[in-house]
């Protein structure tokens, strides 16, 4: 009889996160084996929109993208039906428009599928084995081990595979977290997103976010003739045929404008879980706990993740990765829970977006914060009061 294969890492789940994983492994001479039940290239409903720092991440890497691979932005803008503003990205350094890394001071949306098919070329070259449309059965949990230095054998597509440790990059839904005991949530809340692409040039130098009584609208340039447009709503009974009435100014610019893809829904959520990773077994991306897309920081915490269990295995244990995984996911939390404020207040949101049009500088301090460049309860303490104070007042100036 043949002996079964043997990997050091199981990947289950081909998406962004189980890819990047495959990838930074590579990148430590680590063997990996990646199984997927779709084909390849996924897609997905979400924002399509890459922020620099996550551009940054993403080169660590290999996967430089450029203009050729979707559309450049170079700064965000809130809006409501009566007021907006926007902010450019900032410095990494100073903080004020300028050079951000190699890679220049922009994001970039790219199609999922697009992004999907750089990360499958990259795992490849790195060395990674990639099995899709496969079905794999991991091992009767009586006969699982915590003990990194045996391995552990599951059954790929009939035939035996061995590993040391297995990786959940299987999404929201996650079996992997089931099967390891990991699925005890700290905190969860859930909201529906509906994606949909225009053939329509991109009207703005920015990711524009519209804010509704019902929810937010997302628009990210992905091509020179093509935006994404995303609705993301608490209620998933939303009427998704009028969805852009409630927001004209959209509306105008996408008037008479080609569907080029059918709507497309998915669930966003804002999980934590108690942990992250036995001796065995680590879970990335999704699987792990999720921010709601309203960061737009979902595929650069997975992306990050990868690299921090990459760093975790080749030092021989998962304990580095269950005390970084918390860390990396901080500040989206954070940032989410303010906006998610915001969503569940109309008063609030329409005060906190009239207040932030007269301060331009608060907007860009925050983005900023979102950006890691620089400490968010820094900002909210140099601005909260005076902020709070314009607010009450409906005040421009001090």
């Amino acid at each position: 009889m043949d002996q079964p294969h043997t990997t050091e890492a199981l990947i289950i789940g081909g998406g962004p996160a189980g890819l990047a994983a495959a990838i930074a492994l590579r990148q430590r001479d680590i063997d990996c084996t990646v199984v997927e039940a779709r084909a390849s290239a996924i897609d997905k409903a979400c924002g399509e929109g890459l922020m620099p720092d996550s551009r940054e991440t993403l080169a660590q890497l290999g996967i430089a993208l450029t203009a050729s691979d979707g559309h450049l932005f170079h700064g965000i803008r809130f809006a409501n039906a009566v007021h907006s503003v926007e902010a450019h990205f900032p410095d990494g350094a100073t903080g004020v428009p300028g050079e951000l890394g190699s890679l220049g001071l922009a994001g970039i949306g790219v199609r999922r599928t697009r992004l999907h098919a750089l990360l499958s070329e990259r795992a490849q070259q790195a060395g990674a084995t990639l099995l899709f449309n496969t079905r794999v059965q991991l091992p009767g949990i009586e006969h699982s081990t915590r003990d990194a230095e045996r391995f552990q054998t599951a059954t790929i597509n009939g035939a035996p595979v061995r590993f040391r440790y297995l990786i959940g990059a299987d999404g929201q839904a996650s079996s992997v977290r089931k099967w390891a005991g990991l699925d005890c949530t700290r905190k969860s809340s859930v909201r529906y997103a509906f994606r949909t692409h225009y053939c329509v040039a991109p009207w703005s130098d920015w990711v524009e976010i519209h804010w509704g009584r019902g929810g937010q609208l997302y628009i990210t340039p992905v091509a020179a003739d093509c935006v994404c447009v995303v609705y993301i709503t608490r209620d998933p009974r939303c009427d998704r045929a009028t969805i852009l009435t409630n927001f004209p100014e959209v509306a105008a610019h996408l008037a008479g404008a080609e569907i080029a893809s059918p709507q497309r829904g998915a669930v966003t959520a804002t999980r934590k879980l108690r942990s992250v990773a036995t001796e065995t077994v680590a879970l990335i991306g999704d699987a792990s706990g999720s921010a709601d897309a309203i960061t737009g920081e979902g595929l650069a915490i997975s992306f990050r993740q990868a690299l921090a269990l990459a760093d975790s295995i080749a030092a021989g244990s998962l304990d580095q990765y269950r005390t970084a995984h918390p860390r990396l996911g901080q500040l989206p939390h954070a940032m989410g829970a303010l906006m998610l404020t915001l969503d569940r207040w109309p008063a609030l949101q329409a005060g906190t977006l009239r207040t932030l049009a007269h301060t331009p500088m608060v907007f860009r301090e925050l983005l900023q914060a979102h950006m890691g460049n620089r400490k968010l309860p820094r900002v909210l303490l140099r601005h909260g009061p005076a902020f709070g104070w314009r607010f009450f007042t409906g005040r421009a100036t001090a």
